[in-house]
């Protein structure tokens, strides 16, 4: 649901259109609730030039307003991700491959034979 509520109208199949659109003109506040939630993700990802606190501002009007109440207590954190250019993307890369490993040798990997599997991987 939260798929299709979420995707860009002219991506939808013209059932999925309809049933969106009839699901958002029966129940009002879901409407507000997501175009709330697509300002957001506009901000998030840097695809909009409304500023966070005004989006934030408007989601809190709406069912997400739990949601905004938690993003605001590391607000901090938030806007640093949208401001600076870092990326911890190479870190978590790094990490999944070092759990597919592990997941391989089913659990019986110490420290010393995952060590080697991630040393030696090619």
């Amino acid at each position: 649901m939260a798929r299709l509520l979420m995707a860009e109208h002219r991506t939808l199949s013209r059932p999925d259109r309809a049933f969106t659109a009839r699901l958002l003109e029966d129940v009002p506040a879901l409407a507000v609730t997501v175009a709330a939630a697509k300002r957001l993700e506009g901000v998030l990802r840097k695809r909009s030039d409304e500023t966070l606190p005004d989006v934030l501002a408007a989601a809190g009007r709406t069912h997400l307003s739990a949601f905004v109440t938690e993003l605001r207590k590391d607000i901090t954190a938030v806007e640093a991700a949208l401001r600076l250019p870092w990326t911890t993307s190479p870190a978590e890369g790094q990490i999944c491959r070092i759990k597919m490993i592990k997941r391989t040798m089913y659990g019986r990997a110490g420290f010393e034979l995952l060590r080697a599997r991630v040393l030696h991987a090619a």
